[in-house]
């Protein structure tokens, strides 16, 4: 992710355990819901690619189609167009830009599509009729986002509660809506589809190695991503108290029937 406004506030950041994060996701396990609409010849836009995982994915199932990879981030598109050099995808192209004023003309695109990125936006509503905006007529737009307040996990560590807890207070006071997969539906009646098709889906971390990842991902985005600039900064944590919810996660990351489950809310909003 990161597509927004200049003066929207991403609430994760660019540091590297986050774009570490987002690099671990793919097509078929973050947006399988889209897979049946990549058919090949299908034109693309990825809005808030981030380091460009999933938007190689699709170009690899669109090929001769072109995908688009567009973030807000200059440098995190400069990693994107590097694993695109890596994989030998040369059916993708990766720029900067604004999810508000997409720099496309009108039904430029089959499939427009954005993962994890209305959650951080002040105006979501404004972005989804940009999207459509840019999508041909009869196309789709497609989006997933997680639903904090719907995750779960064991066993009970109270510092995950306060993690959730300050998760919250930050995004909200960036203007942003943490529990977003919940309100997609709404959200895409309110930019004026009126055929939208709503699915879920889940992440969840409960092997050993799964549970380490997840746990060493967080413990490190707690003490030193932008989740703990602005917790400091908005005076909702001192620096003990991410010390103590860092520990938290690597404790429940030690444990040997831990479960964490993430789930996505998704649709496909017809154009």
């Amino acid at each position: 992710m990161s597509a927004q406004q200049p003066d929207d506030v991403y609430t994760h950041g660019h540091h590297e355990s986050v774009v570490r994060a987002h690099a671990a996701r793919t097509a078929e396990n973050s947006a399988a819901f889209v897979i049946p609409y990549l058919t090949p010849g299908a034109n693309v836009l990825d809005v808030g690619c981030g380091p460009g995982s999933i938007t190689c994915d699709f170009a690899e199932l669109v090929a001769p189609g072109r995908v688009t990879g567009l973030d807000r981030s200059a440098d995190v598109i400069a990693q994107a167009a590097a694993l695109a050099v890596e994989r030998g995808v040369d059916n993708v192209d990766f720029a900067a830009g604004n999810i508000y004023d997409l720099d496309f003309p009108d039904e430029s695109f089959d499939v427009v599509h954005a993962h994890q990125v209305l959650q951080h936006l002040t105006d979501p509503v404004a972005a989804l009729r940009e999207m459509r905006r840019a999508a041909k007529a009869g196309g789709i737009v497609a989006v997933r986002d997680a639903d904090f307040h719907g995750m779960s996990w064991y066993p009970a560590i109270p510092e995950l509660d306060d993690w959730m807890e300050l998760y919250q207070r930050i995004a909200r006071r960036n203007g942003a809506e943490p529990d977003a997969g919940r309100r997609l539906v709404s959200w895409a009646q309110a930019a004026g589809f009126t055929d939208v098709a709503p699915s879920s889906s889940n992440w969840l971390y409960a092997t050993g190695h799964e549970r380490r990842w997840q746990a060493r991902v967080w413990g490190e985005r707690v003490l030193h991503s932008s989740f703990a600039d602005q917790a400091l900064e908005y005076g909702l944590a001192s620096e003990a108290d991410l010390a103590r919810i860092s520990a938290g996660w690597h404790r429940w990351g030690s444990t040997d029937d831990g479960w964490f489950l993430i789930p996505n809310g998704e649709v496909i909003a017809r154009a």
